[in-house]
């Protein structure tokens, strides 16, 4: 089949476009942005690629279109498959009915946390022989790579990143209904997406579906503390269910450790210990999730904290991108408030109270666009030092100074980002820690800060 991917650089469709091409298919794409790194790992994969949407695209004439969510009415290459009434489908669709109809999936939602206890569970699986195929929203270190179709032999095992985003211009539905889980993660419930969902609610109804999909034979592995998740289950529950957190009843706890490590309760007995690194409560709360969910798969819960040992987190998740002269330069990808609490605070953790943290934000998420979330920025920064926002009021249409008027003297906004670099490398000193935090490329701050700071 020759399938041509309009929105091909984005991560999931990227992602997608990968599996594809390794299962035997012919794979082209467009999007309105072709660049590296995502155009140079699929044209490194054989797969071509086309800078914007002409409706001359058609002349490739692919068996199917897979048009991605990013792509609406009004896009001239859709306008021209619709007007001349070629096959297309949406991405997830795709996924469900070709990669995983016949594989044990082990899908992982949630507002937080998906991409890493998705690599957490992928890795756990690896270690013990699985070899699972997968499909992550970032680049998991210990695999180097977001997608694959199989490892070092064939698997019926999947791990997916389960979003809850919308599936296309044409299905509203979220994305995971279309997955055929078996596993599923219900890691946490929050308000987001708020140019799509009206209100929590909303989403509650969206996870329903997807519990609604896996089959009596399958197992929720469901956090036990969150009353949205309760509020779902209630509606009606099908599967069996295990419930991990610190809330009475639950089947799934731990006991922390100085240092990060922790013991993994199962029915109130210890069962195993995790010994590692990585830091911040959540982090500990998604492994044990991941560890719940490979024990449906068979994997005995010491071998699947032994392997958790070896996990190396995953890429834009507090990774330092440099130290210059003491100062050290981090990116991570938090851009929802709780998000961003958490990151900071994990950070906070790492190098206690004497150390300084200096936060630069751009909150450049559609939910942070509307504005739903600004009122919480304040309080999501708290743990920080000084903080740097970046965003003008013509792009989100609410001031980002007035938002963050309530830290007082710590907090500083501007639309220029020289003028941003500049005013953080005067305020850095030696022992500082700079944590960047954007679900985007934030104009390459990165690079900029290390190299003014190198001056």
């Amino acid at each position: 089949m020759h399938i041509h991917i309009l929105g091909i650089c984005g991560t999931f469709m990227g992602g997608l476009a990968v599996l594809a091409k390794e299962a035997g298919h012919t794979v082209t794409g467009c999007d309105a942005n072709v660049y590296p790194p995502m155009s140079t790992q699929l044209e490194a994969q054989g797969i071509s690629l086309i800078q914007g949407f002409s409706p001359e695209q058609t002349a490739l004439q692919p068996d199917l279109y897979v048009i991605g969510n990013v792509v609406s009415r009004g896009n001239p290459l859709v306008e021209e498959i619709l007007n001349r009434s070629l096959p297309y489908m949406s991405g997830p669709q795709w996924i469900g009915e070709h990669i995983l109809r016949h594989k044990w999936v082990l899908a992982v939602a949630g507002t937080h946390g998906k991409t890493t206890t998705s690599a957490m569970l992928a890795w756990i699986l690896e270690q013990n022989g699985y070899h699972p195929g997968f499909l992550i929203g970032g680049v998991p270190r210990n695999f180097g790579i977001s997608a694959r179709l199989r490892g070092r032999e064939e698997s019926d095992f999947f791990v997916i990143e389960a979003d809850e985003y919308d599936t296309a211009f044409f299905d509203k539905r979220s994305k995971f209904v279309h997955y055929h889980a078996k596993t599923a993660v219900l890691n946490n419930l929050e308000y987001d997406h708020a140019d799509i969902f009206p209100d929590i609610g909303a989403i509650e109804t969206q996870f329903h579906h997807l519990v609604r999909t896996v089959p009596g034979v399958g197992r929720l592995i469901v956090n036990g503390d969150e009353a949205s998740l309760a509020r779902v289950l209630k509606r009606g529950c099908w599967s069996e269910q295990e419930r991990f957190g610190l809330t009475t009843g639950c089947d799934w706890s731990l006991v922390e450790h100085p240092g990060g490590s922790f013991d993994v309760l199962f029915k109130g007995q210890r069962e195993a210990t995790v010994n590692w690194e990585l830091l911040g409560k959540h982090n500990r709360f998604n492994a044990l999730a991941a560890i719940a969910a490979a024990r449906h798969v068979g994997v005995p819960i010491g071998a699947a904290a032994a392997a958790l040992a070896s996990f190396e987190s995953v890429k834009r998740r507090l990774e330092v991108r440099g130290v210059v002269n003491g100062v050290t330069v981090y990116d991570d990808f938090a851009h929802h408030p709780t998000a961003i609490a958490t990151t900071v605070g994990g950070l906070r953790q790492k190098i206690g109270a004497g150390g300084r943290i200096l936060a630069v934000l751009e909150p450049r998420s559609n939910t942070m666009k509307l504005g739903a979330m600004k009122d919480a920025l304040p309080g999501s920064l708290k743990d920080a030092d000084l903080v740097f926002g970046f965003g003008s009021q013509q792009a989100l249409g609410w001031s980002l100074a007035d938002a963050l008027a309530p830290l007082g003297r710590i907090a500083h906004a501007y639309d220029q980002l020289d003028f941003m670099v500049k005013a953080i490398v005067d305020a850095a000193q030696p022992g500082d820690h700079i944590l960047v935090m954007s679900n985007g490329g934030f104009g390459g701050v990165h690079g900029k800060l290390l190299e003014a700071l190198a001056r």
